[in-house]
């Protein structure tokens, strides 16, 4: 993670300072701002790769710093908050948050999971908010020397989820997902009809041991299946009590 920017938003000077010192021990080139207007404006003059969000910031807060960012970046946010709330992850997470650490933290557990984020692919936003994909040389195609899967998984009536593209459509329209919401999506669909549990999702979507939290899991599926139902409704996803989840066919 060397080179990489990143943006502290946190009004709490202490808190900041810690994050700020742990970023950098990673590698990170860190912009601190402490409250949500001069957050828009840093990132702005400077597009950050990770930002770290606090919730409640004086002048604007949080969750609307986010909608500005996701206007034009597709960097990876990890909203850190004192809020335990399940609205306030779903709302985070729903607006496009990547992870969510309630206060307080340990600063290894923040470390464990941006090095989570940044193992997985990662695409940019253009101007108009499109999605891209990670840069490739021109006219180089994907390489699958080491992925044997199937380019698109047909998951029946309509529900097509292109592993090159990382896209998900239904019935021809694309589903606007975030990348969790894409990697929950996909790691159930390479396994249809197979019941995955919370504890595999979260090994292998966060990639991380320190990530324990499987609310985080159930909290992305709701979003998932909200926007899922705007485009059929049909049902794929099903959730297996106690267990997990599985997507079936349909």
């Amino acid at each position: 993670m060397q080179g990489l920017h990143a943006l502290v938003v946190e009004d709490d000077p202490d808190i900041a300072s810690v994050i700020e010192e742990t970023l950098a021990a990673a590698g990170f080139e860190v912009t601190c701002a402490a409250d949500g207007r001069a957050a828009v404006e840093a990132a702005r003059s400077r597009p950050p790769d990770l930002v770290t969000l606090d919730i409640t910031l004086p002048q604007m807060d949080g969750i609307e710093v986010l909608r500005h960012l996701r206007e034009t970046n597709d960097c990876y946010v990890v909203i850190v908050s004192a809020r335990t709330d399940e609205i306030d992850r779903l709302v985070g997470l729903e607006v496009g948050g990547d992870d969510y650490i309630v206060k307080p933290f340990s600063p290894r557990e923040l470390r464990a999971r941006v090095a989570a984020l940044f193992r997985r692919p990662r695409g940019s936003v253009g101007p108009d908010g499109s999605s891209t994909e990670p840069d490739r040389p021109a006219g180089s195609e994907p390489d699958r020397s080491a992925d044997t899967r199937s380019a698109v998984i047909d998951c029946g009536a309509g529900l097509l989820v292109d592993a090159d593209r990382r896209e998900v459509q239904i019935d021809g329209k694309t589903l606007d997902l975030t990348r969790i919401e894409y990697e929950i999506l996909a790691h159930l669909a390479e396994r249809l009809g197979t019941v995955c549990t919370r504890e595999e999702m979260v090994s292998a979507i966060w990639n991380s041991p320190l990530v324990h939290d499987h609310h985080l899991v159930d909290v992305h599926v709701a979003n998932l299946r909200a926007k899922v139902s705007r485009h059929s409704d049909r049902s794929w996803l099903r959730t297996i009590r106690g267990i997990g989840y599985r997507l079936d066919r349909a």
